[in-house]
């Protein structure tokens, strides 16, 4: 199999990571979180000038770390989109320019298919067809996969308004939590009851997904005050997580699939794996949830799909690559086939 050299700038955190047969051999992360932390949120420009400033010094510890040079690598994949596009816009400039200098094919990818190959960085290809929860900062959905690197990605269900992520950073304001809220509200859960107030949980038809109205509810519950801040962060945190994990495990049932794969920052959630692993269980579905280092954005992830898409044939892009900050996931590569 490949060696493939992956960059990740879709927000705040430089990834770089190279993978062969693959397998992770060397990885670089550097996260410019603290400098986004008083504005309680990423600054767009803030974080581009950070991936400037990171990625040559993310590059050559990667290498350092697999023992690896630049003449061993076969292609270089990069984040195209979703993402803040000056930060994209800074992966994918630095991404041309290795694969001009070293004469090797360039493959655009979208990031929400880096995290979904995440996975088969711990364990292995994933199974000819299979389900996928994608749950992060900006995204929750419910995918069927085929073959990642071939096949359409079919959409089951996508969220409505607020993301999993995006409710546990706005919850966290209201908490007067920290930013990044999700780890924040997690820790913080860990004293409370799960459940202390009854949370509403939001069951749109099919397999969507809506947290504005749980978010509404907390806030209302804070006017109200006083309140256990414990209390409402873990009885917050299990209204979301029933959801996740009670459609997740549905859509496995539904469409005749034995494998859940559930990845994306909010699956480094300690209470999420834990009732995912029950659920999966009692419904006879396997459950493959990759360690919460490769749960957040990491270079690795997109190094996987770029190899897949090597071992695949599918065709390199030119140097014209462009971002796509808003691009749909209808395939792991970009630019998507018509």
């Amino acid at each position: 199999m490949a060696v493939v050299l992956g960059i990740e700038t879709s927000c705040d955190e430089t990834g770089v990571g190279i993978v062969a047969d693959g397998l992770p051999a060397g990885e670089a992360l550097a996260s410019s979180m603290e400098e986004h932390a008083r504005f309680g949120g990423v600054v767009p420009e803030i974080a581009a000038r950070a991936h400037l400033e990171s990625l040559v010094p993310c590059v050559r510890k990667a290498f350092a770390d697999s023992g690896l040079t630049p003449s061993d690598v076969d292609a270089i994949a990069v984040t195209a989109g979703p993402g803040l596009a000056t930060a994209l816009q800074t992966g994918v400039a630095a991404a041309k320019a290795f694969a001009l200098a070293w004469n090797v094919p360039l493959y655009g990818v979208h990031h929400l298919a880096g995290h979904v190959a995440a996975d088969t960085l711990e364990h292995g290809p994933l199974p000819v067809r299979c389900v996928a929860l994608i749950v992060s900062g900006g995204h929750t959905s419910l995918l069927l996969l085929d073959d990642l690197a071939r096949d359409p990605i079919v959409h089951l269900g996508d969220t409505r308004d607020d993301a999993a992520g995006e409710a546990f950073d706005k919850v966290a304001r209201l908490l007067g939590l920290p930013y990044p809220g999700g780890p924040a509200v997690s820790r913080v859960a860990l004293e409370g009851d799960p459940h202390a107030i009854a949370f509403p949980r939001a069951m749109p038809g099919g397999y969507a997904f809506s947290f504005s109205g749980l978010k509404s509810a907390v806030a209302r519950h804070v006017e109200r005050g006083p309140v256990s801040v414990a209390d409402v962060a873990a009885s917050f945190q299990e209204a979301v997580v029933d959801v996740l994990t009670r459609k997740a495990v549905a859509a496995c049932r539904d469409h005749g699939v034995g494998t859940l794969v559930v990845v994306g920052g909010v699956a480094a959630n300690a209470r999420l794996r834990e009732l995912a692993a029950e659920r999966c269980a009692r419904a006879g579905v396997e459950l493959r949830i990759p360690s919460p280092r490769l749960c957040t954005d990491n270079g690795a992830m997109i190094a996987a799909v770029g190899g897949l898409l090597y071992e695949a044939g599918e065709p390199a892009c030119s140097l014209t690559l462009s971002v796509d900050p808003s691009a749909p996931l209808l395939r792991a590569a970009l630019p998507r086939k018509d």
